[in-house]
């Protein structure tokens, strides 16, 4: 036993970790640098707040819309291949939106990215928890999305700087260069596929991947366009009656893209994805939200504003690894439960933030923000990777992929709604101070209410856990 421990160990060596650990910084990275850029590109292409956040829903929609098919076919015809393929593409598509003429053009390359993106979301942890023994789950997956949380606070830094010095293009040609050192430590570090069982007869399952890429891009661009669309409305009820097909078909699938069963008969899995698509809704738009007020209504620059966004992905970065060590040793759920109920006592106190908040209350609670979420994800994604077995790693990680994508997604439409119903169609730039505070206050109270919802579900599946 110990022999096969120290074998598997060896297989799954630092070499494999820093590959996992450097895709899990570079798109979160990207997301979070952009954010700094928003009033930069509201004002090159004339376009107000609804409009400018495509910037990142275009990119968090098709990832969501993407990752449990590529979990499959990675599950399927090898990890490493589509791993590789999505990092190339990344690369070669953040280089194009460096030449972007338009807003459109910008947005058909952010969302090109995303679908490259979800490869890479599908595969990386599934590697990497496949490359250790199953008492170390919880350690690698910490330090994992420690590197998550690493780009995350670079991000704002860096991108602040960037756009502040060289523009918001220069945020692109940093991470093509990052992609491209990517690719090759990937390449020369990630272990070739093993033979993986019935791939010669597995058939795919098309019907299942064409139903839930409408129903993910239906009922997600409908939720987003909510206050400037009329037809919103349909295409939203329309995306969720498609989820609820899909589920029907799958069931009845002989090989599904997504085994309905995992959810059917585990109710932690259930629990923990609907949990972790709530709180990633409640929060992803917390970074989003502040740089807008610290630079609109606070008066910083980009490159300030993002030195005191740093604040949360900080904290997340030095105590993600610490809570995945942790929930190895105690319950994944008990942690994540505790680190949710933290998430909504400060997005309580982001919602008291105004124009005369001293800036020591805003990092206090960006703090809290941050070991909230560290205590959430990594326990979380432990708790979810425990409940299937090591076929599967794939689809159970894209699963967590498009619970946290489409959450994010949701929670800028979530913004979108509220931005819609307090400042109509006019422009975050153009708006009152008092209107921007007024925007956050709404926002981050229904941002608690659903963090509160969240926590309901994670409670609830702790139940299971002790069994």
């Amino acid at each position: 036993m110990n022999e096969e421990r120290m074998n598997t160990v060896k297989k799954g060596s630092g070499a494999v970790l820093a590959a996992a650990m450097i895709t899990s910084f570079i798109t979160p990275f990207m997301g979070s640098a952009l954010n700094l850029s928003v009033p930069a590109l509201e004002m090159e292409f004339h376009v107000n707040a609804a409009t400018v956040s495509w910037v990142i829903t275009a990119y968090t929609m098709a990832v969501a819309a993407m990752s449990l098919p590529f979990g499959k076919i990675a599950d399927v015809r090898g990890r490493r291949r589509v791993f590789l393929l999505g990092i190339a593409g990344f690369g070669l598509l953040c280089l194009a939106s460096v030449f972007s003429v338009s807003f459109g053009m910008l947005i058909t390359f952010r969302a090109l990215q995303g679908v490259f993106a979800s490869m890479i979301f599908a595969t990386n942890n599934a590697i990497l928890i496949s490359s250790y023994p199953h008492s170390m789950q919880g350690r690698v997956l910490g330090f994992s999305i420690g590197a998550t949380y690493v780009g995350l606070m670079a991000g704002p830094v860096l991108g602040g700087i960037l756009n502040s010095k060289f523009g918001w293009r220069s945020i692109f040609v940093l991470m093509t260069l990052i992609a491209a050192v990517t690719l090759a430590v990937g390449i020369r570090f990630i272990p070739r596929d093993q033979q993986l069982p019935d791939t010669g007869n597995e058939k795919r399952d098309v019907k299942g991947t064409v139903l839930y890429a409408a129903a993910i891009l239906l009922s997600l661009y409908g939720m987003t366009d909510l206050t400037v669309s009329g037809r919103a409305k349909i295409f939203f009820v329309v995306g969720l009656a498609l989820i609820a097909l899909f589920f029907v078909v799958e069931s009845r699938t002989e090989n599904p893209m997504m085994k309905v069963t995992l959810f059917t008969e585990s109710r932690a899995f259930t629990f923990s994805n609907l949990a972790a698509l709530l709180n990633y809704g409640a929060t992803f738009a917390i970074s989003y939200i502040l740089s807008l007020y610290l630079q609109l209504v606070k008066g910083f620059s980009s490159d300030k504003a993002g030195l005191i966004l740093i604040a949360m992905p900080l904290i997340m970065a030095v105590f993600s690894p610490v809570m995945g060590n942790l929930s190895d040793r105690i319950r994944p759920a008990l942690l994540a439960s505790v680190g949710m109920g933290l998430c909504a006592a400060a997005l309580l106190l982001f919602s008291r933030i105004d124009a005369g908040t001293p800036l020591s209350y805003t990092i206090i609670v960006l703090i809290i923000a941050g070991l909230g979420f560290a205590m959430f994800s990594s326990p979380n994604n432990n708790a979810i990777m425990n409940c299937v077995e090591k076929k599967d790693f794939s689809v159970a990680n894209s699963i967590i992929a498009t619970m946290r994508t489409y959450g994010q997604s949701s929670g800028m439409a979530l913004f979108n709604i509220v931005t819609g119903i307090v400042l109509g169609k006019s422009t975050l730039e153009a708006a009152p101070a008092g209107q921007i505070v007024k925007t956050m206050h709404l926002a981050f109270i229904v941002f608690m209410v659903v963090c509160v919802i969240g926590l309901v579900f994670s409670l609830a599946r702790d139940k299971e856990q002790k069994g």
